[in-house]
């Protein structure tokens, strides 16, 4: 019974403590996804939890000046709608920043002039002056509107459609296709033969494969880009090319790779391996046609991660591609309509999304072999 009771409180902990994991992975992508179809004003002033309430905004409206008055009744009246055509109602307005929510709905407030303003709840205003109206400035008028939550997806076609983002959309694809297959093929050969084939110095080398796994990045970046083109000047070969970025992920990738295929590959039943040898079966057909097939698991599992990073890369690409504009990957290109749009919450939003929905596509296609390939060494043979 002992046994039983411990058992079944940690399966409620692990139960638990993947539910909580899988909540603060999912709750910020809900978030991102909510803040990028919300409306631009709604998302500047209050957070995505509260996108199905209705929100209050100060936003300032400036009337039309002299052009836009008419003559009515010996009056001269100027009119509009401070909403412009949006959806809303109005609770106080004003007409100094100092108190913008001195008057009421349906209250006249006066102007310097001696004009008379009148702002309704539902938006429309009137400045009725008995004199004519000569400035050409118009009067602005603040006010406190209660907005029902607003959707919609001009946050996505603002982004969607900004020069060449097409172009970079493609740029990443041919970055990260490569970046990913090529260090997989080296690193399943590299792990066969530190895994199964006896030769001097193994131990070291899988040691340094291990050490290499803390090599930081940015330590690395500059003595590989001094090397790079150091050997491409030597062979005549362009400092910015598509090659350079290749063998860079590459090699940034390879420690990663050889070691978690190497850790799944050592755990493979020792029986198979040795049947096909004595079915004569040289390393090379072993290795295509019986570890290749088997470690699919591990290989998916690192092509996630591969992936993921290559795809989200800007630092690596900038450096080895260019930042110009045939040359920008999506990163650079988003990166680059931020700055140009300051701190816009509603481009950040979309264009995070857009910038995940790749990635996201990769991780759900592959990621029931995402934990197969991880438990290296779990395969039992049968």
């Amino acid at each position: 019974m002992a046994t039983v009771s411990k058992r079944s409180s940690l399966t409620w902990a692990v139960h638990l403590t993947t539910l909580f994991l899988v909540t603060i992975w999912v709750l910020p992508t809900l978030g991102l996804f909510v803040s990028s179809i919300r409306d631009k004003d709604q998302i500047s002033v209050s957070g995505w939890w509260t996108a199905l309430s209705s929100s209050t905004q100060n936003q300032i409206f400036r009337a039309p000046g002299a052009d836009g008055q008419v003559e009515r009744d010996g009056v001269f009246v100027i009119s509009g709608n401070v909403l412009e055509g949006t959806a809303g109602k109005i609770a106080t307005f004003g007409i100094s920043s100092r108190e913008p929510k001195a008057y009421q709905v349906g209250e006249s407030a006066v102007l310097r002039n001696g004009a008379a303003l009148t702002v309704q709840a539902d938006g429309s205003f009137e400045i009725v002056s008995t004199e004519r109206i000569t400035s050409s400035r118009g009067q602005r008028i603040f006010y406190e509107a209660t907005a029902p939550p607003r959707f919609t997806l001009e946050n996505y076609h603002e982004v969607i459609n900004a020069e060449n983002l097409g172009r970079s959309f493609i740029n990443s694809l041919t970055v990260t296709i490569p970046a990913t297959v090529i260090p997989i093929l080296i690193a399943a050969f590299a792990a066969y033969a530190l895994a199964w084939m006896e030769f001097p110095g193994r131990a070291l080398l899988i040691a340094v494969v291990v050490g290499l796994l803390v090599v930081p990045l940015q330590m690395s970046l500059i003595p590989l880009l001094t090397a790079y083109n150091d050997i491409g000047a030597f062979f005549g070969v362009p400092a910015k090319t598509y090659l350079g970025i290749w063998l860079a992920h590459t090699g940034f990738g390879l420690p990663l790779a050889i070691y978690l295929l190497r850790n799944y590959i050592a755990g493979l039943p020792r029986e198979i391996l040795e049947s096909a040898r004595v079915d004569g079966a040289t390393d090379f057909e072993i290795f295509i046609k019986v570890i290749l097939p088997l470690s699919f698991p591990a290989l998916a599992s690192f092509a996630i991660f591969q992936f993921l990073w290559v795809w989200n890369d800007l630092l690596v690409a900038i450096v080895f591609l260019g930042a110009g504009d045939d040359e920008l990957v999506l990163t650079g290109r988003l990166n680059n309509l931020l700055g140009m749009r300051g701190g816009q919450w509603h481009i950040l939003a979309a264009s995070a999304f857009v910038t995940i929905l790749v990635p996201l596509l990769v991780f759900f296609g592959l990621q029931r072999y995402l934990v197969r390939g991880l438990l290296a060494g779990s395969v039992k043979g049968g």
